[in-house]
């Protein structure tokens, strides 16, 4: 048994730090490419339908990935965030894996939640819209703390409000334009989530084909 491994030395190199550690433990890996991946994945999928791609005007194929990925998989790397101690991440990717399942039963007729407003789909819209604009209140407040992390979270987080904003006022005013440019700034956002996702597999990886720059700022 090595020294590292009976634990009467530190770690010296990051296979030791991010590996085994002492009495051979596994370490905690980073939640965070799941929690990207699971979230882009299944915003493209809804924004792709929200711009009517293929034609596409009915958008409950998204409902399985809502559960599945962007929420128990993305709710799962928000609870993994915690031992890490990143607040921010477990904060995001918890907040909205559950946005993805909540959304997910709106869409599913056994809820009873479409069916509870009758032909009144006025006041169903209107309902949409505040549920959109609430979590357009929760990505803005994410926004602000991303100020001071890196460029890339910026960008996402940024675009990430444009997108509720847009599709909530689209709810609200019944214009089909705004939910397509919500659609539209929703593929930016998930872009943006795949890159930062990408970037952060890639170093954890030992021997890493490239390196993806998360813009990160430097604080004194």
């Amino acid at each position: 048994m090595s020294d590292v491994e009976k634990g009467t030395v530190q770690a010296t190199t990051p296979s030791q730090a991010f590996g085994r550690g002492p009495l051979g433990k596994v370490g905690i890996a980073n939640p965070g490419p799941l929690g990207l991946f699971s979230f882009a994945s299944t915003t493209l999928i809804l924004s792709l339908y929200n711009v009517n791609a293929r034609n596409i005007t009915t958008p409950n194929v998204v409902v399985g990935m809502a559960l599945f990925c962007g929420g128990l998989a993305q709710f799962l790397a928000g609870m993994w965030e915690f031992p890490k101690g990143n607040t921010f991440g477990a904060t995001a990717f918890t907040s909205y894996g559950a946005f993805w399942l909540s959304y997910a039963t709106i869409l599913i007729p056994g809820s009873g939640i479409g069916a509870a407003y009758g032909t009144e789909t006025e006041e169903l819209d209107n309902a949409i819209g505040i549920y959109l604009m609430t979590w357009m209140t929760v990505t803005f407040l994410l926004f602000i703390v991303s100020l001071r992390k890196s460029a890339s979270f910026i960008g996402l987080f940024g675009f990430l409000t444009l997108t509720f904003m847009c599709l909530g006022a689209g709810e609200f005013t019944g214009n089909a334009n705004l939910g397509k440019a919500g659609g539209a700034l929703g593929i930016i956002t998930a872009l943006i989530a795949y890159y930062i996702g990408l970037s952060e597999m890639l170093a954890a990886e030992r021997a890493a084909v490239v390196q993806l720059p998360l813009f990160a700022f430097k604080h004194d």
